[in-house]
């Protein structure tokens, strides 16, 4: 797949972070785990449960000068059922994998059903809608495409393991495209590490609660 198929296929792209978390991603750029971690100079066994182990749970971090920060829980995805679907790695360095990537969806759909999921959908959540193009311009070469929700073991969880994730370049498009159609070929893009000009690639920024917009908090022409 080219850079410009990804683009035409999917021009937009859409990330889900806690709500009210807005300022702070424009002024830090959109952190993976790690990153956010890293800024917020947790080491030592905290550091250990949050980067890799489950988190059951969001965990609130806190730094004299960053302020606080809210890292997102992994409800979707239970150890037992990943011991059973998981190849050539340990959930801890698969934990840890996943931690240092940013998620966006390129499925509107796909983002519906986790902004409605029993775990999230009494909640609000900051919703970021962003140009595909910008997102990989001068960064493609960190970006992967990976053809299931990596992050969750519900259901028939299927195979995963660290080669699940594909330059843009080799992903198999063509073959998912037939087997499901071009609207769930792709399930998730990543990007390694952190987008660091978030609010340079982002469309909009929306506070939603399951698919009900609650308010519209930031565009691209500006703050609102």
């Amino acid at each position: 797949m080219t850079n410009e198929e990804l683009i035409q296929n999917y021009p937009r792209a859409y990330h889900m972070a806690e709500a009210k978390t807005w300022d702070s991603i424009k002024k830090h750029g959109l952190l993976s785990t790690t990153a956010l971690l890293d800024l917020f100079e947790i080491g030592g066994a905290e550091r250990r449960k949050l980067e890799s182990e489950r988190r059951p749970e969001c965990v609130t971090i806190k730094h004299s000068l960053y302020g606080t920060a809210v890292i997102r829980d992994q409800k979707p995805m239970s150890e037992k059922a990943l011991l059973k679907c998981l190849v050539g790695a340990t959930p801890q360095q698969w934990y840890e994998l996943l931690n240092r990537r940013t998620f966006f969806w390129l499925n509107p759909d796909r983002l519906n059903r986790l902004l409605s999921a029993r775990a999230y959908r009494d909640r609000t959540h900051c919703v970021i809608t962003v140009d595909t193009r910008r997102l990989i311009e001068g960064r493609s070469d960190r970006v992967t495409l990976c053809p299931i929700n990596s992050g969750s073991t519900i259901m028939s969880a299927p195979a995963r393991s660290p080669t699940s994730f594909y330059p843009i370049a080799d992903y198999p498009f063509d073959h998912w495209k037939e087997c499901r159609g071009k609207k769930n070929a792709i399930a998730e893009l990543a990007v390694d590490y952190a987008v660091p000009n978030i609010a340079g690639t982002a469309l909009l920024v929306e506070h939603r609660q399951t698919n009900q917009v609650l308010e519209t908090i930031w565009c691209e022409n500006g703050d609102l």
